[in-house]
């Protein structure tokens, strides 16, 4: 198991894992060091048959400050080619949480400015607090949102993205909810009872379905129709139908039963005090 210094991976007996952003003391803010432990975290997370989906959140006050500033002050003195290792580093940690297997969920309080925009983007789904604040800050520090722009402008759309990315206004988990970052926002004295609320909807369904449901929803991408992408949807619920998990939930919907997949999870709920 490796030893991480500025993230942490908890895997719940129920089945799921978070993944914690862990540099409180600086407020979650990237690093190269940081940028390379999410790369194998997600990798370990990817070869984890037993997770169901992956929460990704941040320790402390901040879900995450955007870019560490002595990273920044280092790369200031850097070379073209150096900058463009750098670049190739955080898009394949972005590029690695937009095509995990499993289901993602981002989890959103305090800040999350600059690159934290990136993963909340590369989530399949985010939630947060109402007071939360966003904002893509790279043009005030002459820069610009590069690496997560793709991911950005598929999470929120071309115009909302064109406003934040060129003006960097802070925006409020509500404007946030508003314009699709996230899917639902929150009080910040409710929102970990919302988060076991959207783990225990999560936990009713099918691994195997939300994986195939993942990978079908990347192959339809914008739903343009075409005659391959309809051989793909026919063969993926064929597929599915015969699979175990298809079986085991048919069976127990005609059969009036709790499918295994969400016995075995509450076999492993904590009792309540």
């Amino acid at each position: 198991m490796t030893d991480f210094h500025t993230v942490e991976i908890h895997r719940d007996p129920r089945g799921f894992g978070t993944l914690w952003l862990n540099r409180p003391d600086k407020n979650n803010a990237f690093n190269a060091q940081m940028i390379r432990e999410l790369i194998v975290a997600l990798d370990q997370v990817q070869s984890d048959s037993s997770l169901r989906f992956l929460l990704i959140r941040g320790r402390g006050k901040h879900f995450s400050a955007g870019a560490d500033l002595a990273w920044m002050q280092q790369s200031a003195n850097l070379d073209y080619n150096t900058n463009l290792d750098d670049a190739r580093e955080l898009a394949e940690l972005m590029y690695n949480l937009a095509r995990l297997k499993i289901p993602t969920l981002a989890v959103v309080h305090g800040a999350a400015f600059g690159g934290a925009l990136g993963l909340i983007s590369c989530c399949d789904m985010a939630i947060g607090a109402e007071d939360a604040q966003f904002c893509l800050s790279e043009v005030r520090i002459g820069l610009a949102p590069a690496v997560i722009s793709p991911f950005v402008v598929q999470a929120i759309g071309e115009r909302a993205a064109r406003r934040y990315a060129l003006t960097a206004e802070r925006f409020s988990g509500a404007k946030a909810q508003q314009i699709g970052l996230l899917a639902e926002c929150y009080g910040a004295d409710e929102l970990e009872q919302q988060v076991e609320q959207w783990v225990a909807n999560l936990l009713l369904n099918s691994p195997l379905a939300m994986r195939a449901s993942k990978d079908l929803l990347r192959e339809v991408g914008n739903g343009e129709l075409s005659p391959a992408l309809r051989r793909y949807c026919e063969n993926a619920i064929a597929r599915i139908r015969i699979s175990a998990e298809g079986q085991e939930g048919l069976r127990a919907f005609l059969e009036k039963r709790t499918p295994r997949w969400q016995a075995a999870a509450d076999s492993h709920k904590e009792p309540r005090p």
